[in-house]
């Protein structure tokens, strides 16, 4: 079932992030990095993906790392990753600030990217 929509992270004990970390996450060099675990056949996961890279194009403050859940298997059971694609939201100090399950709609998705990364070009997503 997918968490409710643009709802904050779940208090976590600091596991997440050393966990995300084992996979090559480095927030401290972005204003906002997105973690998204995707299967090989899902389509969500694609059109996700495909809308992380426009805003990334447009907000050069954010990184995307992505993840095959397949390929680490562990790290998706410590992380309770249940759904594909699910979305990790890291602020610069390493903080998960949100968790989606499931296919955000583009707009939501440009939502919670705009309300921690600046835009270029006005904003225009």
């Amino acid at each position: 079932m997918p968490e409710v929509t643009g709802a904050p992270a779940r208090e976590d004990d600091g596991s997440s992030a050393a966990v995300l970390g084992r996979l090559g996450v480095r927030p401290a060099d972005a204003e906002l990095t997105v973690v998204q675990f995707s299967s090989a056949f899902c389509g969500p996961c694609r059109a996700t993906k495909a809308r992380l890279r426009q805003l990334q194009a447009t907000r050069p403050g954010l990184a995307v790392v992505q993840v095959d859940a397949e390929s680490h298997l562990q790290e998706v059971r410590e992380l309770d990753v249940r759904v594909t694609p699910t979305l990790f939201f890291l602020d610069r100090t390493g903080t998960v600030v949100r968790r989606r399950s499931g296919a955000p709609r583009p707009a939501e998705l440009s939502a919670v990217v705009d309300a921690h990364v600046g835009a270029r070009n006005g904003g225009v997503s």
